[in-house]
């Protein structure tokens, strides 16, 4: 399937796509089958980030050691790969278990 994210916001782009990779808009879903359905999306740089999120939104990274915790803005990220923005958006939207991993590797992010 494929998405074009042109004008389209974040937030509710990353919460379409979530529940076409889980399969929830299929008749025949059940929750521990796994699809087969890959999402495509085009556009993502023109998609929209509404309020002052862009300056303020802070993404936290950890090694696991004391004191390497990194806090990353939006727009740091954004500038290196605005489809990694949406990506994470996405895979936090998922479930947490077994099938999320191999459910976030059916989203392929064009451009």
């Amino acid at each position: 399937m494929k998405i074009d994210a042109k004008g389209k916001t974040l937030g509710r782009l990353a919460s379409q796509i979530a529940k076409i990779l889980q399969g929830k808009h299929r008749a025949d879903y059940d929750p521990s089958k796994e699809e087969d359905e890959v999402v495509e999306v085009i556009n993502v740089k023109e998609m929209k980030i509404t309020g002052k999120k862009f300056k303020n939104k802070l993404y936290f990274f950890h090694s696991g050691y004391l004191g390497h915790e990194k806090k990353i803005p939006l727009e740091k990220i954004w500038e290196k790969d605005p489809g990694k923005v949406l990506k994470m958006a996405v895979y936090g939207m998922l479930p947490k278990n077994k099938l999320r991993k191999k459910r976030i590797k059916r989203l392929k992010i064009l451009s």
